[in-house]
């Protein structure tokens, strides 16, 4: 018998069908900074995504911010700001989420950290306004 494949993984997947819990009031991009996603390796080397809303995901197609990646997942890895750090979880990403080269579901990330989604490595800055 066959299941049907997960709503990440359909052609018609979007990050509006994911079942993500309701924004709470922490978070928040900070005040001071602006947090920017710097492109490393991979594909999309040399891009730079500033952050314009506290909960963003990561992905190759449909998603907030989207990096020319074959191996990242549609819906790869959501990142929320509370203002001093960013919570990153993976969405179930068919490669995974690396950080400190450990495939994670879950991670903390400060100013100037970096993780691995696919073959692109990202660093976070949060930078003074």
């Amino acid at each position: 018998m066959m299941s049907p494949l997960p709503s990440f993984a359909r052609a018609d997947a979007t990050s509006s069908n994911l079942k993500l819990p309701p924004l709470d009031p922490g978070i928040k991009l900070p005040l001071a900074a602006s947090v920017v996603l710097s492109v490393l390796s991979g594909p999309s080397k040399g891009e730079t995504h500033t952050l314009t809303k506290p909960r963003v995901i990561l992905g190759r197609t449909g998603a907030d911010i989207v990096l020319n990646d074959g191996e990242i997942s549609r819906n790869h890895c959501l990142l929320e700001v509370r203002d001093t750090f960013i919570n990153m979880k993976d969405l179930e990403s068919t490669n995974g989420t690396f950080y400190d080269e450990e495939r994670v579901r879950a991670a903390v990330l400060r100013d100037g950290t970096e993780f691995r989604i696919g073959m692109s490595t990202i660093r976070v800055n949060f930078l003074p306004k």
